[in-house]
C-alpha cells in the first residue's frame, strides 16, 4: 500500500491572474509572485554519493511548466507533504522545461525522509527565488568555476548555460575540489565537459586513495596548473563559507577585481521570501537580495561568511 504521506492530493485550483504569466524577476514587488506552489512527480532518482542523490522532478500541469522559468544560481522552496519544505538549488539547465534537477544532500529531517522515497512519489516546489549569475555580463571573457564538495550543485545550472552557448565564451576553467574520490558529483558528465564542450576540468581531493592517480592537496593548489588573465576573466565561486575567504583572497591577489567573482551563499536560505528573517545580515535580507552576490559586496557585509 503506497505511503499516502508523500502524495499530494489532486485538487482543482483556481489560480489567480498573474499565474498566468511568466514573472518580472527584475522587480523586487514581483515576489509574492514567485510563491505558488506547483506540483510535481519524481520521475527518476540518481544515487551520486552515498550522502546526495539527483532527484528529477517533471511539474505536473502543462501551462505551469510552461510558464516556470528560472536563471543559473536561483533555489526554490521544495515540499515534502507531512514533512515540511527546504530550500535547494536547482542544478538544471534552464532551457529544459520538462524537468527540473535538485541534488540533495541527506542532512535533516525533509532530506531524510526525501531519500526514502522512490520514483512516482509527489511533491511540491515554490519559486524560483533569488537573484542569479550574470552570464551575459560575463560573455566575451574567460570563465573560472570553482566548486568545493556540494558546491558543484549549485555549479552545475551557470556550468549547463555555459555548455549552450559556448560560442559566447573565451577558455573556460571548472577547479573542483573535495575531501575524498568518493564524494565527487556528477562524474558521469566529465568527459563530455572536456571532450563535447572544451571546458577544462581540474579536480582535486584532499584525502587520495589507491584507486586515486589525480592530484591531492587543497582546491587552491589548482590555481597551478592555469594561466588567468585577470583583466578577462570572472570567477563563480560555490561551495562551504570558509572556502569563499580563501578562494576568493587568492584570486584577489591574481588582480581579478572583486566586482568580477560571484559566491552563492545559498546555505542561509530559509523561507526564500524575507518573512523569517534567518537568512538576515545587517540589514541585507540574503534570500531576497542574494542568493549570489558579488564578492565586493560580501566583504561589506558583516559575517555573511
Amino acid at each position: 500500500m503506497p505511503d499516502k504521506r508523500f502524495v499530494i492530493p489532486r485538487q482543482d485550483i483556481n489560480r489567480e491572474a498573474f499565474a498566468a504569466s511568466i514573472p518580472d524577476f527584475n522587480r523586487r514587488s514581483e515576489i509574492m509572485k514567485t510563491d505558488m506552489g506547483y506540483k510535481c512527480s519524481i520521475t527518476n532518482i540518481v544515487r551520486l554519493t552515498e550522502q546526495e542523490k539527483l532527484f528529477q522532478l517533471h511539474i505536473l500541469e502543462s501551462r505551469e511548466r510552461e510558464i516556470f522559468r528560472f536563471r543559473p544560481g536561483q533555489f526554490l522552496m521544495l515540499e515534502l507533504p507531512g514533512y515540511g519544505e527546504v530550500p535547494i538549488s536547482i542544478s538544471s539547465s534552464c532551457s529544459n522545461h520538462e524537468f527540473l534537477e535538485l541534488c540533495i544532500r541527506k542532512a535533516g529531517h525533509v532530506t531524510s525522509a526525501l531519500f526514502n522515497v522512490e520514483k512516482g512519489a509527489y511533491v511540491a516546489v515554490r519559486g524560483p527565488f533569488g537573484s542569479s549569475f550574470p552570464m551575459d555580463e560575463m560573455s566575451g571573457n574567460n570563465i573560472l568555476l570553482i566548486a568545493g564538495g556540494l558546491g558543484m550543485a549549485p555549479l552545475r545550472s551557470p556550468l549547463s548555460w555555459i555548455n549552450e552557448h559556448r560560442e559566447r565564451f573565451e577558455n573556460v576553467d571548472v577547479l573542483y575540489g573535495v575531501k575524498e574520490p568518493s564524494q565527487l558529483l556528477f562524474t558521469y558528465q566529465f568527459d563530455e565537459w572536456e571532450m563535447i564542450n572544451h571546458i577544462r576540468l581540474h579536480t582535486i581531493v584532499e584525502h587520495g586513495t589507491a584507486e586515486w592517480n589525480s592530484r591531492t592537496g587543497m582546491i587552491t593548489d589548482l590555481f597551478n596548473d592555469i594561466t588567468i588573465n585577470p583583466a578577462t576573466t570572472y570567477a563563480i565561486v560555490c561551495g562551504p563559507p570558509v572556502m569563499f575567504k580563501v578562494v576568493c583572497s587568492y584570486l584577489d591577489k591574481l588582480g581579478i577585481p572583486m566586482n568580477r567573482m560571484f559566491v552563492s551563499l545559498e546555505r542561509r536560505m530559509h523561507c526564500g521570501m524575507g518573512k523569517c528573517c534567518r537568512c538576515m545580515v545587517g540589514s541585507t535580507f540574503t534570500c531576497v537580495d542574494g542568493p549570489v552576490f558579488d564578492y565586493w559586496s560580501v566583504m561589506n557585509l558583516k559575517e555573511a561568511i
